[in-house]
């Protein structure tokens, strides 16, 4: 009789984990997604024709087999009209197609190889992500800063901060107190609504580990004096460290078209996807999850019978559906993790008044917004990520985005107020005219970011009580409370669709993602 594992979440770990069973096990998965959307924070949103994408996703990973995974899924196509490319990531190496010689049917359903450029816009003028070695970058600072970056930087490097509790200890072991002051501190502080020495080093570990003024000088040295090293259509870059991948992968129309590719690829493959639909209870006998409650569109209660549950959801909610007795501490640690809320106004304007050198448009995919007159974090120009994200190529389609919580004033204004509260911080810093913004929307994205405060450091806690369940598998941003980025949730996915085909009940394989400390969106510098 064929198994069935119930799969709480239709994001990237979801999606993953369903058709990894099918292809590896012959588990029948059961999707459980509580929205009307497809592809959680990776999903692409409409908009009059335009498409956003929540947060901005590079297909990019220094793993093989999740490269090899998107491009089975999605071919890549180099968007010119004739020619084959050969591209190479890591150990592999693939022919990408010209646009033209894709299949017309799936001519649509392909990867664009995207050059990637950010920069922060910080006393109004911008700067390289992450600070590079440059005339310009000096210039910026100018010679006092200059000086102060230098010698702090010195200071911090033969009186290092031990043990390294904090993020910001973490910080200026790397960059020195001075740059961390300029280029750091009071913007994590927007993003999360604490300052970073109340933010465990953990988070550092994770997202920018091997990243620090040594390598950037380091870097700055190889690409003035060593050549320019790999061609334009290697992807692999696995010597590179985090913050610095200068190609990358993109879904021709935004990170959910991929998803909600995989999502009919589930279902063509005999896998069931039910939307709307809120999980309420997980019974509970024994060791083992016999099943899900859950509550579909109509209101109608659904009972789902388990023999593995695949869970994204967050932590506390995940806790509070367990129908079994909850120990006072594990309790405790659920209610006590922290989310961090997110808002992404659109907009689509004639212009910016900031453009590029020679004044053509701007190139970046995304800006860190550094300035502290304003609580708007980055900008993304969605042009840049793949030109069929905007419906009219004369015209700009840029989002803004703010971190809040789901209690400030920001995230409770109406759609309209927020807009011009977005506008009128635009303009305060020179990025554009009110009068040049034609149109605008307004998405929130709750829980979006796992914070590394409140309860965290007690979160080994949960680990512990829910390996317990011996067919319970947490995988996912959210369903393991850890900042991951898409390809390590994936990951996450891969092993525990591997640990079911297996039969393996221990789940030290999936908590190990992304613990090796190596984060995979570095751009050189």
């Amino acid at each position: 009789m064929t198994k069935t594992a119930i799969i709480i979440g239709a994001g990237p770990a979801g999606l993953t984990a369903a058709l990894e069973l099918q292809r590896n096990s012959g588990v029948r998965p059961v999707i459980l997604e509580a929205t009307d959307e497809i592809g959680g924070i990776s999903r692409t949103i409409r908009y009059k024709g335009n498409r956003m994408d929540i947060g901005g996703h590079r297909f990019f990973s220094k793993s093989d087999r999740v490269m090899d995974w998107w491009l089975d899924v999605m071919p890549a196509a180099t968007g010119e009209k004739t020619g084959a490319v050969p591209i190479s990531y890591q150990n592999k190496q693939r022919t990408v197609a010209a646009r033209s010689e894709v299949d017309p049917e799936r001519d649509d359903l392909v990867m664009l190889i995207r050059p990637r450029k950010s920069r922060i816009y910080f006393l109004r003028r911008f700067f390289d992500y992450p600070v590079k070695l440059t005339p310009e970058t000096l210039q910026g600072l100018g010679i006092v800063r200059t000086v102060q970056v230098g010698f702090s930087y010195i200071r911090a490097r033969l009186s290092p901060r031990k043990p390294e509790r904090s993020l910001e200890d973490f910080i200026v072991n790397r960059f020195g107190k001075k740059l961390y002051q300029l280029f750091f501190e009071s913007y994590t502080e927007k993003v999360w609504g604490v300052h970073p020495r109340y933010i465990s080093a953990e988070w550092g570990a994770q997202r920018i580990k091997g990243l620090s003024l040594t390598s950037a000088v380091k870097h700055f040295l190889k690409q003035a004096f060593g050549g320019k090293g790999k061609g334009s259509g290697d992807l692999s870059q696995k010597g590179v460290e985090t913050s610095l991948i200068e190609r990358f992968l993109y879904p021709k129309f935004g990170p959910g078209q991929l998803w909600e590719h995989v999502a009919a690829m589930v279902q063509q493959n005999g896998g069931e996807l039910h939307m709307r639909t809120r999980v309420t209870a997980l019974h509970v006998e024994g060791e083992r999850i016999t099943g899900v409650t859950a509550v579909n569109e109509s209101g109608q209660t659904v009972e789902y019978p388990a023999d593995y549950v695949i869970s994204t959801m967050p932590i506390r909610h995940l806790i509070r559906s367990l129908q079994c007795p909850i120990p006072a501490d594990v309790q405790e640690v659920s209610d006590g993790l922290i989310y961090r809320d997110f808002v992404t106004v659109g907009l689509l304007v004639n212009r910016l008044l900031v453009t590029e050198p020679d004044g053509s448009p701007l190139k970046d995919t995304w800006i860190y917004i550094q300035e502290p007159d304003v609580t708007v974090g980055r900008l993304q120009i969605f042009n840049n990520w793949s030109p069929w994200m905007v419906a009219n190529p004369s015209k700009m389609w840029i989002g803004l985005e703010y971190f809040c919580n789901d209690t400030d004033p920001l995230w409770n204004m109406q759609d309209d107020a927020i807009k011009q509260f977005a506008i009128a911080e635009m303009e305060k810093i020179g990025i554009l005219n009110a009068s040049d913004v034609l149109d605008g929307h307004v998405v929130r994205v709750p829980k979006t970011y796992p914070a590394y405060f409140g309860t965290y450091d007690r979160f080994d806690v949960i680990q512990k009580f829910t390996d317990r369940f011996e067919n319970l598998f947490l995988v996912g941003r959210n369903g393991m409370h850890k900042y991951n980025n898409q390809d390590h949730s994936m990951l996450t996915a891969m092993a525990a669709a591997e640990n079911i085909a297996n039969d393996v009940h221990d789940k030290s394989n999936l908590w190990a993602v992304n613990t090796e400390q190596e984060y995979h969106e570095e751009k050189r510098a």
